[in-house]
């Protein structure tokens, strides 16, 4: 302390308490830099495992890898606790499709399914030629608002971002993100990194769907919509070599419509391919998801029954053939037609599928075109499914 020639006692200048508060000043300053740095290492972490993301899932050679990589990588590059998508699938074509090339949906959980533009959740504004695209919409999770976008949605979900995936301003669904922590989406974020990852995710969905789409067109009959032969030829050593590793029976049907060319005489080629298509129908509606049906030229067709014996595919043959032969077919109001099959079966059963698989399925399928040959020589409209007995020669 110091006293003035007044007498007035004052304070002198304290060097040690500004040395103090620069000192401070200067260790807050650290701090925000260590954290500045930090933040811009872990964004840059981010966004190395997104660009590696990216890659994966343009990469991607069908729809179930492309689904999976979505579902398995997603969460974890973006500490997510939920992931779903929405897909506008008008008319179930997307579905019918991937149901015919295999695809297992109860694989997929997070995958939806919506037939309308506004069972994805999000504000679409206005719509047609012109309309801004929708944005993202960020909140809070509410349990009956987003049922539909997360059915199976993890306790404790607590804030939530729906995100539109558009191709050429089209909108084809949605990628819904979901995360226990409160402030991770909010209404005050941007959403330029989602929206960018959105793109990504719709251009890739898109492709790999017309990809699909072209995959079905080339193993599908264009006349019955059942598959054709290319499909089943393959299908055949697939199932050949799964049999054989999991020790169950697979049966072939060889199926013929009866006198099919007096079915052309008679009602023109117009009327025999309504023929075709009606019976190609009759026969899938008594199949399990897992058989297949294809045409395999002209009026043939065959079925691929999975884990079925001699004795239970010919039943199914049975259901077929009276089926078709039940209920006169309907070409017009006018004009009803009665058609008949013939079916051959055969059965591969376990220890039956040893050897070439292209070569065990050449001899399958003409067992079975014998047995139906048999069924023709019988009188037709029947099944054959185990050689008849040779003709004893009359004395």
């Amino acid at each position: 302390m110091t006293q003035t020639a007044t007498g007035k006692v004052t304070a002198p200048t304290d060097h040690a308490t500004r040395a103090n508060d620069l000192a401070a000043e200067n260790q807050a300053l650290r701090a925000r830099m260590a954290y500045l740095l930090e933040q811009a290492e872990r964004n840059h972490s981010i966004m190395t495992r997104h660009q590696a993301f990216d890659l994966n899932i343009v990469g991607a050679a069908n729809f179930p890898e492309l689904v999976g990589t979505i579902f398995r990588v997603l969460p974890v590059i973006s500490e997510l606790d939920s992931v779903t998508l929405t897909l506008v699938d008008e008319g179930a074509d997307i579905r019918e499709v991937m149901l015919k090339l295999d695809v297992v949906f109860a694989d997929f959980p997070g995958l939806i399914f919506v037939e309308e533009l506004d069972g994805l959740g999000f504000e679409l504004g206005q719509r047609g030629p012109g309309a801004p695209p929708p944005k993202p919409l960020l909140g809070m999770y509410d349990a009956t608002r987003h049922a539909r976008q997360f059915p199976d949605a993890p306790a404790g979900l607590q804030s939530v971002a729906l995100v539109p995936l558009l191709r050429n301003k089209r909108v084809i669904g949605g990628l819904n993100l979901g995360s226990r922590d409160p402030t991770r989406f909010t209404p005050s974020l941007g959403t330029d990194f989602v929206e960018h990852m959105a793109s990504i995710i719709a251009i890739c969905l898109e492709n790999v769907i017309s990809n699909e789409m072209l995959k079905y067109i080339g193993l599908t009959d264009s006349l019955t919509g059942v598959y054709n032969r290319r499909y089943i030829d393959r299908r055949l050593l697939e199932e050949i070599a799964r049999a054989r590793r999991q020790a169950y029976p697979i049966s072939f049907m060889y199926i013929d419509i009866d006198h099919f060319k007096r079915v052309n005489d008679t009602v023109g080629h117009g009327g025999g391919d309504d023929v075709l298509r009606e019976v190609a129908t009759r026969i899938k509606d008594e199949l399990r998801a897992s058989d297949a049906v294809a045409r395999f030229g002209g009026e043939e067709f065959v079925v691929l029954l999975i884990d079925a014996n001699l004795e239970s595919a010919a039943f199914v043959a049975e259901r077929i053939r009276a089926s078709v032969a039940g209920t006169m077919i309907a070409l017009s109001p006018e004009l009803q037609l009665s058609v008949t099959v013939s079916i051959g079966v055969a059965c591969l059963e376990p220890g039956h599928t040893d050897g070439d698989p292209v070569a065990v399925a050449r001899a399958w399928v003409a067992q079975a075109d014998t047995l139906l040959y048999a069924a023709k020589d019988a009188g037709r409209n029947r099944v054959v499914s185990v050689a008849p007995p040779p003709a004893v020669p009359s004395s």
